[in-house]
Parts: structure tokens; C-alpha cells; sequence
């Protein structure tokens, strides 16, 4: 492995990683916003700023992290050939997360528009779901099953 090879790698990690923080933490506002009252226009508002903030700082972690991933995959061909399956199965999860990603700005702009139809409860499954990628995507990556 070359050196350039390991920067880049570790780069992919950490902005994958902080991405991720962005990820498993938007959903909690969402939790929040579902439970404020109609009446409290100011809590409702701060906790839909602090939202957009973070969706656009995770939005910008996502797109370094995405880069060094294709930058990986593509100049560094060591995945071809057999037994890297795994690697297929984790860019199917990549799509998921970066999906997932998606889907949290459409809850936002539900918010912002006051359309949600969802309850507190339901945001807090939707909060897990970055969880279980997260956990299946590091251990496809680290034990490498098929």
C-alpha cells in the first residue's frame, strides 16, 4: 500500500465518520420538533434552525467523505477479484445511507412547511436506522464476511 493510499483512506474515515455524527443526530431534532406544541412558535423555530444547520455541515461532510470513497474504489484497484463481495454490499449500503441523507431533508422541509404527519415515536426508529447501517457497513469493511 502506498502512502498516498493510507492518507486518502483515513481522510475517507474521518469524514465518513463525522458525516455519520451529522447522520445519527439530525433525526434527534426531528424527535424534538414532532413533540413541540402548536403554540411554541420559538422553540419550534430554534430547533428547526439548528436542524438546517446541521443537515448542510452534514451535507458537506458527505460529499469529501463520497469523493475519497470513489477516489478508493476507483484508483486503487485492489477490490477486483474474488472473495470482495463485501465491497459490492457496502456500496449498496452507501446508496442506502446517502438515500437516508435525502430523506432527512424531505422531513425537514415538512417541518418548515408544518406537513409532518409523524409521531415523536416514529422519529425515534428512523434515528436507528443510521445505527444498523452503520454497524453492517464497518463490519462488512473490517471482517470482509463474503
Amino acid at each position: 500500500m502506498t502512502t498516498a493510499y493510507l492518507w486518502i483512506k483515513a481522510l475517507h474515515i474521518v469524514f465518513v465518520a463525522s458525516w455519520f455524527a451529522g447522520l445519527f443526530y439530525l433525526p434527534r431534532f426531528f424527535v424534538n420538533l414532532a413533540g413541540v406544541p402548536s403554540d411554541s412558535h420559538a422553540e419550534r423555530e430554534r430547533l428547526l434552525l439548528m436542524a438546517r444547520r446541521l443537515y448542510r455541515f452534514s451535507t458537506l461532510l458527505m460529499v469529501p467523505a463520497l469523493v475519497l470513497g470513489l477516489w478508493l474504489w476507483l484508483g486503487y484497484p485492489m477490490w477486483r477479484g474474488p472473495g470482495n463481495g463485501w465491497l459490492h454490499a457496502k456500496l449498496v449500503l452507501v446508496l442506502g445511507v446517502v438515500g437516508y441523507h435525502h430523506v432527512c431533508l424531505a422531513h425537514l422541509k415538512r417541518f418548515e412547511a408544518l406537513q409532518n404527519r409523524r409521531s415523536e415515536r416514529w422519529f425515534r426508529v428512523f434515528n436507528e436506522v443510521t445505527v444498523l447501517l452503520f454497524v453492517v457497513i464497518v463490519v462488512l469493511v473490517v471482517v470482509k464476511p463474503f
